[in-house]
């Protein structure tokens, strides 16, 4: 692997992620969630942050911009739609960009559905994605600004890449997000499954992320709006997977 990625707990439930260009050094927060955070974790690393990427314009994803970029005078990227909304950007990306981590590469899709403007980044030849708060292990962004469509659109962005591409989403929902699951595909062994483990995770106080392209297509509801289990559990045998996911996002607002 040519990048090396830290993984560090933020705020209530946030992940901040370093990730390390392992040729050059070079060296991106992934958001900034945590300033104080951030700044210890490269500390005990011995490395210097020479960028941001931004995902999206909340504050618990951009909200430490700034005190970074002045720490650290590091080159800030954020998504073009969102240009306006991120504090201290100077690289505006978008759909097919490609962003230069040092020798490391990330291809930038554009995910809107929590907010308009998402992005996420996918370095390809390392089989990892940082989808912020786009896909969660067994779960999906709340659709602040975006429509159920767009979200679905961009759900099978990320359902399409490899099976063993890895998923470092922004925050520790798993829980949660397996007691909704369940209600929605009750018949999934794999499901269940998985449920088990995130508990046993929890209560060993460890991350249950990233997970699996893999795994979030076999396990995670807002992927598996085609599947006719899931369909006929909410009642909508046939349905558009649109509509459905649709369904499956407004019980989850509520549960």
């Amino acid at each position: 692997m040519a990048i090396e990625i830290r993984q560090l707990p933020c705020l209530s439930d946030n992940y901040g992620y370093l990730v390390q260009d392992q040729e050059t050094g070079a060296v991106a927060s992934i958001d900034s969630p945590d300033p104080h955070a951030i700044n210890t974790a490269l500390q005990d690393a011995g490395w210097r942050l020479t960028h941001i990427l931004n995902t999206h314009h909340h504050f618990d994803h951009a909200g430490g911009n700034l005190a970074l970029k002045e720490k650290w005078n590091c080159k800030i990227i954020g998504p073009r739609a969102e240009s306006e909304e991120i504090p201290g950007l100077d690289i505006a990306a978008g759909e097919g960009d490609v962003i230069s981590l040092g020798a490391s590469k990330a291809k930038v899709y554009d995910t809107p559905g929590h907010t308009l403007g998402h992005i996420v980044y996918h370095f390809e030849a390392d089989g990892a994605a940082f989808v912020g708060d786009t896909i969660f292990a067994l779960g999906c962004g709340r659709l602040f600004e975006g429509t159920p469509a767009q979200m679905y659109n961009s759900l099978a962005k990320i359902a399409a890449w490899p099976d063993n591409d890895l998923l470092y989403c922004a925050h520790e929902y798993s829980q949660a997000n397996a007691r909704f699951a369940v209600t929605v595909d009750p018949q999934n062994n794999a499901l269940s499954a998985r449920a088990e483990e995130i508990d046993l995770l929890r209560r060993r106080g460890q991350p249950t992320v990233p997970s699996s392209v893999a795994q979030e297509r076999a396990t995670n509801p807002f992927l598996r709006s085609n599947d006719p289990g899931v369909q006929a559990t909410v009642g909508m045998s046939h349905a558009d997977p649109i509509d459905v996911f649709a369904e499956i996002r407004k019980r989850k607002d509520k549960f």
